[in-house]
């Protein structure tokens, strides 16, 4: 089985696959101060609720944006998963994975590995120009040609540092829910003003954006895709017209390819 670790800002995401099966799937918080004994009851005490050996597991991929939490993993996989691994622990980097997409930036070694990973696993699926769009703590939008370049992007607060930010920022708006969408643009009550400065505003902001990027991305009018992903992606996408896909999963799946590929 394959141990595959998506860690974010805010959340860690792991995913465990039996072949090209997903299997187990868990979202944790993110604490830069978890160390790799910790890390290593907690996925304990999930692999017994789930009925899973981790014996059963030969093999493990890692991508972090979280440089002293992909130490502490790296740390935990070494000591408490090793001696069962049939190829090297793969950590996620430009320079590990240069080999599967070019990364056409100025400064490769930037680029998050998360980033990197949505892009193979978007390429490999559609192979044309691409825009992916990953609703996590930062909203990034990535760029893809249809020759297996990523080419950079766009970076913007996400939607819930937004709302940390209202909330702790002005005197009389509230922390609110998002769960429910709002039933009109109009809001005729402060929470139902700020859902709709979310919902509808988000997505504005996601359909002049990928205009934008197509303009430049295909001057000449070719094909191109544009794909959400994240933990907020379903909120925003019923908002856009740009958004045709969303799949939650991308980054689980570009980690299972890759380790594949090695």
């Amino acid at each position: 089985m394959l141990f595959t670790i998506d860690v974010g800002n805010s959340h860690t995401v792991t995913g465990l696959f039996d072949g090209d099966n997903l299997i187990g799937q868990w979202r944790l918080k993110s604490d830069r101060e978890r160390t790799d004994d910790e890390l290593a009851i907690r996925y304990h005490a999930l692999f017994s609720m789930a009925e899973i050996d981790k014996k059963d597991i030969d093999g493990i991929i890692l991508a972090s944006v979280v440089p002293s939490l992909e130490a502490a993993w790296v740390s935990c996989i070494n000591t408490y998963f090793s001696d069962f691994l049939q190829k090297p622990l793969f950590v996620v980097s430009a320079e590990t994975i240069g080999g599967f997409i070019t990364v056409a930036t100025e400064y490769p070694d930037e680029v998050g590995a998360d980033r990197l990973v949505n892009a193979i696993a978007a390429w490999e699926r559609f192979q044309q120009n691409l825009i992916i769009i990953d609703f996590g703590t930062a909203i990034t939008f990535d760029c893809v040609s249809a020759k297996c370049e990523y080419l950079g992007g766009v970076i913007l607060p996400g939607i819930a540092i937004s709302l940390d930010a209202l909330s702790s920022r002005t005197a009389k708006l509230p922390r609110i829910d998002i769960s429910e969408p709002p039933q009109q643009i109009i809001g005729r009550t402060t929470v139902q003003a700020m859902k709709s400065g979310i919902f509808y505003g988000y997505g504005a902001l996601v359909d002049g954006l990928s205009e934008k990027i197509r303009l430049e991305l295909c001057p000449r009018g070719e094909p191109m895709r544009v794909l959400a992903t994240g933990g907020m992606a379903h909120l925003i996408a019923p908002f856009s017209n740009s958004i045709e896909e969303v799949d939650v999963m991308l980054t689980l799946r570009g980690l299972h390819s890759l380790f594949h590929k090695q």
